[in-house]
């Protein structure tokens, strides 16, 4: 399986460019996903190291694909950055690049349940020995806190309805596969609109599964002890989401975007940003490559 097949990497340039490679540095992928970002960094390194990170197992095996004694794949999930780069004996690095969000490989195999356009199970798990799933969350949770995912995460308009619908629907049967979650969604979709009605459930639903937020957030704080002075971090993000938590640390090294200063009024931060606002896909990318239509790159510096 080639990594285009698998999923074409998007602002791979612009990343690979933000990252400013030294030849014989130390880097970090941590959303391998099919390694066209990774590949393009170890073309591009004379020497140096790059360390992988991917909790699919479809990434691993793409991983075992690139035949690099430079590269050293960790099959765990980026929130354990710190832990596995000491285990490797790696105290800090010079640059970390993160592709946040879901792969097209991932959206277009049916049975991992994250894409409308199939019928499956509702799974939607990125580690697949996970034991949580979208068919435990529409089935277990109360309707309160269906409610608060449903607004939170995917900023559903009818949040407090749907959550009702759902609580309703699952005491007559259970709610197993994509279609059976369709079936209700169906009647509470703006007309005109399912479609985007439908994105935003999956979506509220595949971040709770993964903690995608939370997880977001503990690899951030970990990079400023991780990066090297004058270290770069390049994230993409795909929604508003988690481009806000990205701008907020970058900004003001917490999630709330408030700059903190010391007793003399100088500002407490771990980060400086490149880029004053982020980076977009241009148009010819974005008729070549449909993902890259929503995302937001964002360049920091170590200081």
């Amino acid at each position: 399986m080639t990594n285009t097949a698998y999923h074409d990497p998007v602002l791979l340039q612009a990343c690979i460019e933000g990252l400013a490679l030294k030849p014989g540095g130390t880097y970090v992928d941590v959303t391998f996903g099919g390694g066209g970002h990774s590949r393009e960094l170890l073309r591009q390194l004379e020497g140096g190291r790059l360390i992988a990170f991917d909790q699919d197992p479809d990434a691993r095996r793409n991983a075992g694909e690139v035949n690099d004694p430079r590269l050293t794949f960790v099959a765990a999930n980026f929130r354990h950055l710190k832990r596995y780069l000491r285990l490797y004996k790696i105290d800090h690095v010079d640059g970390i690049l993160a592709d946040l969000g879901i792969s097209s490989h991932q959206i277009d195999t049916p049975e991992r349940g994250f894409s409308t356009r199939f019928d499956a199970d509702l799974d939607m798990r990125m580690n697949q020995s996970g034991e949580q799933t979208a068919r435990k969350v529409l089935n277990e949770y109360p309707e309160e806190q269906l409610h608060k995912i449903l607004g939170m995460y995917g900023e559903v308009i009818n949040a407090r309805t749907l959550a009702g619908a759902i609580v309703a629907a699952r005491a007559r049967q259970p709610i197993e596969t994509i279609s059976d979650l369709k079936g209700v969604l169906q009647r509470y979709a703006p007309r005109g609109r399912e479609n985007k009605y439908y994105a935003q459930v999956f979506q509220a639903l595949r971040i709770e599964v993964n903690e995608e937020l939370t997880v977001l957030e503990e690899f951030l704080t970990q990079v400023p002890e991780v990066l090297a002075p004058g270290g770069r971090l390049v994230v993409m993000a795909y929604h508003s989401l988690e481009d806000r938590l990205v701008k907020n640390f970058i900004k003001a090294g917490n999630f709330r975007g408030d700059i903190e200063k010391d007793l003399y009024g100088n500002e407490i931060k771990p980060l400086r940003g490149i880029t004053r606002k982020p980076i977009e896909a241009s148009a010819e990318e974005v008729s070549r490559n449909p993902r890259a239509r929503s995302a937001k790159l964002r360049i920091a510096e170590k200081l």
